[in-house]
Formats: C-alpha cells, structure tokens, sequence
C-alpha cells in the first residue's frame, strides 16, 4: 500500500514539483517502506507510526494535548512514546523535508519525502489510531494485514479509482493531521466490527485460502471474503487511501512552499553518501533474517 500511494501522489503535484519527483517516482516508491524496514534496527523507530489514542479516554480525546510540547508535561515523554506519537512525527518530518528543500539537497528531498509519505499513510489507516492495533484484544488476530494489505492488493489496481486532483497548501499542518487521526480513530470501531460480522457467516475454508508467494502456500484471506468486506466497509479502505494519497502530495507541495518554492532542476548531492548505503543495506539484511524489535503490527 505504501508504495501505491507515494507512486499516485506524484502526480498531484505542480509542474514545478514533478520535475524532480517524476523522474524519481521509482525511489519515492521503492522507499516508502524503509521505515518499517527500519522497525528491524531501532527500537525507537515503532513510535512513530501509531497512536493509540484510546487510551487517553473518549473520542473526540480533548485530554490529549494536540501540542507535542504540552503533552510532553502532562503525560511524560516516556509515556507518550509508549502509546505512539505518530502526529508529531509527521510535523517533525516536514520541518525535515522543508529544511531539505530550503538546502536543495536532492538526496534529502527525495529520502525524506518517500518516508514522510509512509508517516502519513499510516495516520491514515484506523487500526494505526486504536490500542486492539491487530484485533488481538477480540480474537481477529490478522485484521492489521488484511485490511492495510490483503484487501488493497485484490483491488487497488483493477478497481479503485486514484484520480484525485491536485495537491493543496495545508495552512494549519497540526490541525490537518490531527483530522486524519481522528477519522481514522472514528472508524477503528467499524473495521473490527464488520470483520467479525462477517466472520460469523463464512466457514474457515471459506474465509482464507492458500496462495504461492516466492515458492511457499501462504494462508490468506480469501477474495470472496475481502471482497464481501470491501462492501460492508462501503468501501472505507479505498476512500482513505485516496485520502492518504492527497494528504502525502499536499504536504510534499507545502514543505515546498514554506522552503520558498525552490527551483528543482538542479539539485546537489544527487547520489547516497557511504553512511546512507550501509543503512540501506543493513536495513534490508535485518529485514529479510529478523523479527521487528517491539510491537508487530503498528
């Protein structure tokens, strides 16, 4: 999912931007999972990619300071990192790409762009926002793949429509994320319910099926059932990952804006340094041998 989205958000983009962005889609969109990648390395990265804001009381949580700061000195830096900081994560991230497009460093832009896009696609996504992150505290243990993954790669390409329109100047960056964090926790609710719902009338082997992935059957849910639940969501998934795409390129277009608009025909630094090589590589050795350090489905 990551990578779709980071690919279709490209094109939202003015003239202006896609002069860089288009001919570097293949790195925006091969990136866009390297902070997961990253899960494998540091035990600090997992924070960044959920809140579970359910644990500061009821929807819509005004317990929880909006401000990073505020809620630093209210519930501690510690405690906050334990339930999530994605929404200040996302801000962090494009003080960076700002800070980046403002030195016309290439490489920067474009690394720091791919990874903010994944930040933001996972504010995006319900089961990102609640504590029951993997439906482990009601038996739907799996939900988290299925819908963030199973269920966009049945449809995403053959059925779901990413004409989106264009990127826009986000004029209040906190409020806008805090938005997509409440939706997304609104929903949460509706995607464990209706995945049990259905559960209820479909026999075991109906419900998954055995596919070959990279030589090995692999246990997954199965098209009738995904399909059923596509339906019955009224096809939330497909609506927030449109959202997720207009969100990433808005803020990809406003880190610009707030740099000053820079020409992007000739950047600097235009290949990774040797510390930048050995991350990625680490990252993917780590990834492909060894389990995430901390919590499984963020």
């Amino acid at each position: 999912m990551h990578e779709k989205i980071n690919y279709h958000a490209v094109f939202l983009l003015p003239p202006q931007m896609m002069i860089l962005f288009k001919p570097n889609i293949g790195f925006l969109t091969e990136h866009a999972v390297d902070p997961d990648k990253r899960r494998y390395i540091s035990v600090s990265e997992g924070a960044h990619h959920y809140l579970d804001i359910d644990h500061y009381g009821r929807y819509p949580f005004p317990d929880l300071p909006r401000d990073y700061k505020s809620a630093q000195l209210k519930y501690s830096e510690d405690s906050l990192r334990a339930y999530g900081i994605v929404p200040w994560w996302i801000q962090i991230m494009m003080s960076r790409l700002t800070k980046a497009f403002r030195e016309k460093d290439k490489q920067a832009i474009l690394k720091t762009a791919a990874e903010l896009g994944h930040y933001i696609a996972d504010a995006h996504v319900p089961l990102h926002v609640c504590s029951n992150h993997n439906g482990q505290l009601t038996h739907q243990e799996g939900i988290h793949a299925f819908w963030e993954s199973r269920v966009p790669e049945l449809f995403a390409e053959t059925d779901w429509d990413f004409f989106i329109g264009k990127a826009v100047y986000i004029t209040d960056l906190s409020g806008f994320i805090w938005s997509r964090i409440l939706e997304s926790a609104a929903a949460s609710d509706t995607v464990l319910r209706c995945e049990k719902e259905i559960s209820d009338h479909f026999r075991p082997d109906q419900k998954y099926a055995f596919e070959e992935r990279k030589g090995k059957l692999v246990k997954q849910y199965s098209t009738a059932f995904a399909s059923l639940y596509e339906d019955r969501l009224d096809h939330m998934i497909e609506r927030r990952m449109r959202q997720s795409i207009f969100a990433v390129a808005s803020c990809w277009y406003t880190a610009w804006v707030n740099a000053g608009q820079p020409w992007l025909e000739a950047l600097t630094h235009d290949s990774l340094s040797d510390s930048e090589i050995k991350e990625y590589e680490r990252m993917n050795l780590e990834w492909k041998n060894h389990d995430i350090i901390g919590r499984k489905c963020q």
